[in-house]
């Protein structure tokens, strides 16, 4: 998209949708048919061809025709006179000294040049003659009458043919200008060629609140909206408006989208949605002018539901150090957004729902109260929510009688709803590829491995290639065993599966959503058990180590710079949730104090992982011989080959080691998901 603050690419319009052919409504509303692509720009070449041709036609017809329709050989007088004496003639018509007539029978041409015969004529009679015409037509039979054998066109068929070329020419060029106007809405797609749009039958919107599992608390939110567009009557008697504006945040996949859709669906109201880009153009006022008429179209179908999703692209916050430069159009855009608000008086019937994923980034004044006054957080689902959103996607898909959809959650902490239905499909899709009628435990088994760990590979690793990579899995997976209270590890695979050789998967017992500093000290301990391994068996480090130090890595950061536990650092957020720390006020001695504690508290988990490693050797040589017969463990496979007994789910922040600083609450993007440490390939 180009800048609008870019100079010269930028013009001022004042965007009224009705004279600008270079607007359109870029919104959706449910049940509408899919817009047929915009019309290629004419060609003046061919269309000129066509239509001389077409002339060239049209006047071969005609001239056709008339040479049909009237067959009339010009004769000389005499060869009139002759056909008279001989009683040949049988109707004649005279006007002046011109004289038409059809003989009796048709008689030979007398012009030399002209074959065949002749039966109707017309001829000239000489001043001079003396004969008693009129007679001998008598005498011989002939028909003497006042209308002309040859019919001629009338005045009004005369003025028609006159008027036709004027009327095709007029009627060729109306064609080509609205060719032409169409051609240029569709290349200026971008700029916004005119759309069509009408009110949706709210009987087309075929989802509700049935459609929409695991996130009841949000529900129940949005339950109070859909009784206010039901009966208004029963809030305005106690004074009481519904809220303007509904901002739905949430990571992706957790179902905002869909809510807003149940919401009008489960309301039987119009439903408007569109995306915040498709509001932004390079031409200035364009989106202000689609705002306006966005909003003017759910008021004329009110009551309704405005959803616009992604709005932080509009609606990002006009001051601070995220801006950087200005841009007119999106500025004027989000300025008619707030009037539009502002604008409601709550008694119209209409709702805006908004989507983000990034509500920390939005202009104040688009979310203070007034504008949007209630704000709901959609989380991914708990374990619970998980499996009604299973038992939602799979209504329509035939199961075995050995899948557990509660066994299906429990296995995928962290996922959205999106990542479940994408699970349901990818389990249908084996099934059906496979050839079963159901689908099977198996069959989920499998797509979860696809898509946590990735499609296997078709390559043959050599024995030295394949024994290594057992023992960085291997080392993986010991220490996640030995390490109190650390995930269970679930699978543990040396077939190349993505971009990795070989993958351990380990996974908690129950949602986590806070994390104390021995865990988290503990998963590094885990993410470096794979060089580490190397390190004891080969003395070397190899690349494959670079996820597990990424990993690694990531942790010791946050641990120390966002979530204060180092007490060489202190209770103090050094890295920003966004930018540069040193636009946070952060200092670059701060900065190299934090780099130093990660190096520190990375260096004492890699050594505490060498020791532990070599402590417990045999338990390690153990998990890869039976890595290099069975190639993949599960659960019971690999704790039985390591000899350590399953422990139960582990009480989650019992306290800190003695003298750490406390205790620390993950953030949203390591609260519940698994993890995974991969050999790289």
């Amino acid at each position: 998209m180009a800048d609008s603050s870019a100079p010269g690419s930028q013009q001022k319009n004042d965007g009224d949708p009705k004279t600008d052919p270079s607007q359109q409504r870029p919104w959706r509303t449910e049940g509408m048919p899919v817009q047929d692509q915009p019309p290629q720009g004419p060609s003046w070449w061919r269309i000129l061809m066509w239509f001389l041709l077409g002339w060239f036609i049209f006047f071969l017809l005609t001239t056709f025709q008339d040479e049909i329709a009237s067959p009339v050989a010009t004769v000389p007088y005499t060869e009139f006179t002759a056909q008279v004496e001989a009683d040949n003639v049988e109707e004649v018509f005279s006007r002046g000294n011109t004289i038409q007539g059809v003989l009796k029978e048709a008689s030979d041409n007398p012009d030399p040049d002209v074959e065949g015969t002749y039966e109707q004529f017309t001829t000239e009679r000489p001043l001079f003659a003396q004969d008693d015409l009129l007679a001998e037509l008598e005498e011989g039979g002939a028909q003497v009458s006042a209308q002309p054998v040859t019919q001629e066109r009338g005045w009004f068929a005369n003025l028609l043919i006159a008027l036709l070329p004027i009327v095709l020419l007029v009627g060729f060029w109306i064609w080509i200008i609205r060719r032409q106007a169409k051609a240029m809405g569709g290349m200026m797609g971008g700029m916004g060629g005119k759309k069509k749009t009408s009110r949706v039958d709210p009987a087309e919107v075929r989802v509700d609140f049935d459609d929409v599992a695991g996130i009841d608390e949000v529900e129940d939110q949005l339950k109070e909206i859909v009784d206010y567009l039901k009966n208004p009557e029963k809030y305005q008697k106690l004074g009481a408006r519904a809220p303007k504006g509904v901002l739905l945040e949430g990571q992706p996949g957790t179902g905002k989208t869909l809510l807003a859709r149940a919401t009008a669906g489960e309301a039987g109201v119009p439903f408007f949605s569109a995306s915040a880009s498709e509001f932004i153009e390079m031409i200035v006022g364009v989106g202000a002018s689609r705002v306006r008429e966005l909003f003017e179209e759910a008021r004329k179908a009110a009551p309704s539901i405005i959803f616009i999703d992604e709005i932080d692209t509009i609606g990002r916050s006009r001051s601070g150090a995220r801006v950087q430069g200005g841009n007119d159009e999106r500025e004027q855009t989000l300025n008619q957004i707030l009037t539009e608000m502002d604008g409601f008086s709550g008694s119209e019937g209409v709702v805006l729902l908004a989507a983000t994923n990034r509500a920390d980034v939005l202009d104040p004044a688009l979310t203070r109260a007034g504008r949007f006054d209630r704000k709901i957080t959609v989380s991914p689902p708990d374990q619970k929510g998980r499996e009604q959103i299973l038992e939602v996607h799979t209504r329509d898909v035939p199961l075995a009688e050995d899948v557990d959809l509660r066994q299906v959650s429990l296995t995928t902490p962290g996922a959205t709803g999106a990542d479940l239905a994408n699970l349901v499909n990818e389990a249908a899709l084996l099934a059906a590829r496979e050839g079963r009628d159901a689908v099977t435990n198996r069959d989920f088994a499998q797509s979860l491995e696809q898509i946590q760990l990735g499609a296997e590979r078709g390559i043959v690793l050599p024995e030295e290639e394949r024994m290594r990579t057992a023992y960085h899995e291997a080392g993986h997976a010991l220490l996640g065993m030995l390490q109190p209270g650390a995930d269970p590890v679930r699978k543990i695979s040396i077939i190349p599966r993505g971009r990795a050789l070989g993958v351990t998967l380990s996974t908690p017992d129950t949602d986590r959503y806070g994390y104390d500093y021995e865990y988290l000290r503990g998963r590094i301990i885990g993410a470096l058990g794979g060089m580490a391994a190397e390190e004891e068996i080969y003395g070397v480090i190899t690349t494959g180590a670079e996820s597990d130090l990424q990993t690694s890595t990531a942790i010791a950061r946050q641990m120390v710079g966002r979530w204060g536990m180092s007490e060489a650092i202190g209770p103090v957020q050094v890295y920003p949730q966004d930018g540069d720390p040193r636009q946070a006020g952060a200092s670059d001695e701060l900065l190299a104090a934090v780099d130093r504690e990660v190096r520190r508290l990375v260096a004492e988990c890699y050594t505490e992982a060498l020791r532990l490693l070599g402590e417990h050797r045999d338990r390690l040589d153990s998990i890869v011989d039976a890595l290099m017969e069975h190639e993949s463990l599960d659960e019971a496979q690999v704790y039985a080959a390591a000899g350590v007994e399953r422990s139960g789910p582990r009480v989650q922040l019992v306290g800190a080691r003695p003298g750490s600083p406390g205790h620390g609450t993950g953030s949203p993007e390591h609260g519940t998901g698994s993890r995974e440490h991969s050999t790289g390939g």
